[in-house]
């Protein structure tokens, strides 16, 4: 056999491809040393970042050479204390960003061949990290008037290959959410050998009266996995901390896979301190509503549809294809997230920030509908 021959490209898996690529929110650059610039295209905390976690990780630069901890479990006993001893250290997991949960849940329960249910517009990497497991994703799009879940569809997709369904709330890019009495229809319909996967890292700044996060249904459904970050309210995007919580037997078998290490010194302590910041946490969704309702009334006037939301982000329809608006925002100074990848072609999300932003935001778009006219 002439071995020459082979190549290392036979190896490589045939659903492992550089199409699954996930692309970020990106910044923008000034045009000059006057102009000041605005990033609305990731869903960061507009106020920055926790101030008891900025002190907790100065007091820990000392000794870098070290290792940090080996596992999370300071950081599940300090969740276990913020959830009120409403769960145990024991169901929490916690790892290098939420994403880092997703794929950790996909390696846990999915092999090549099976099948996981999301419904776009949807987190990229729902689909991404599914398909780098060798899995079929089957998409039950969301309605496209109001994104709402479509849980017949969800239910009647289900097959004996289904191993995981996604849900989010509030969802990203949309900013709409699942209420109570659809979670619940929902966990009572889907056999329990499915893993429900209940992604609700902007759960801060929901207030709907009907809103519900999967804590009061942990306890009864153990096929029930909720994703939280501390990007988001706690301002800490760049530490990459993200947790779940879950039936005790259920985070038993994947701390198994949980790698050492994974969370560094200053993530942890900088996490483990910002739980503690209510001060911080009450200014940023103070914030986020106040400012939702400004912009809200700014779309209103300047005839900008818009999506009602429950995040700290608004998804819009812009006035020009998708690509011009986020192009003329950038020379702006103001950089805005199109979601075409996310499965809402044509449409931008804006992420919410402070008013200095938001006047900027919509002082541009103002400019953008005369020029429009003219």
């Amino acid at each position: 056999m002439n071995t020459k021959t082979k190549s290392i490209k036979s190896l490589f898996k045939p659903y492992l491809t550089v199409k699954n690529a996930y692309k970020g929110g990106k910044s923008v650059l000034p045009k000059n040393k006057d102009q000041k610039v605005f990033k609305l295209s990731s869903n960061e905390n507009p106020i920055g970042s926790s101030p008891l976690a900025i002190e907790a990780i100065k007091n820990s630069i000392e000794n870098l050479h070290l290792y940090p901890d080996a596992t999370d479990i300071r950081l599940r006993e300090a969740l276990e204390i913020y959830y009120n001893y409403q769960l145990t250290k024991d169901q929490f997991i916690c790892a290098a960003s939420g994403s880092e949960i997703i794929d950790l849940v996909i390696r846990a329960f999915v092999k090549e061949g099976d099948e996981v249910i999301v419904s776009t517009p949807c987190f990229v990497p729902y689909k991404m990290f599914s398909r780098w497991s060798g899995a079929t994703v089957v998409d039950i799009p969301l309605f496209e008037d109001n994104y709402g879940l479509n849980m017949e569809g969800i239910l009647n997709a289900i097959t004996k290959k289904t191993r995981i369904i996604f849900l989010t709330s509030p969802n990203n890019p949309t900013g709409s959410y699942i209420s109570k009495v659809e979670l619940e229809f929902l966990l009572n319909k889907l056999p329990q050998d499915i893993v429900v996967v209940f992604d609700e890292v902007y759960w801060h700044f929901a207030n709907a009266q009907d809103y519900t996060t999967a804590l009061p249904y942990i306890s009864k459904y153990p096929n029930l996995i909720a994703i939280n970050s501390f990007s988001k309210t706690y301002g800490l995007a760049s530490l990459r901390v993200g947790y779940s919580y879950m039936n005790e037997e259920v985070a038993a078998y994947l701390r198994q896979i949980c790698k050492p290490f994974l969370i560094t010194k200053l993530s942890l302590e900088g996490s483990i301190a910002s739980l503690k910041d209510t001060d911080f946490i009450e200014k940023t969704i103070d914030t986020i509503r106040s400012e939702k309702i400004y912009l809200q009334e700014q779309f209103n006037k300047l005839e900008i549809r818009f999506y009602p939301t429950q995040a700290n982000f608004y998804l819009i329809n812009p006035p020009i294809p998708s690509s011009e608006f986020v192009q003329f925002l950038a020379e702006e100074g103001i950089a805005v997230r199109p979601v075409d990848n996310f499965g809402a072609t044509g449409k931008v999300r804006i992420s919410i920030g402070t008013r200095e932003a938001n006047e900027a935001l919509i002082k541009s778009i103002r400019k953008l509908k005369v020029i429009s006219l003219n």
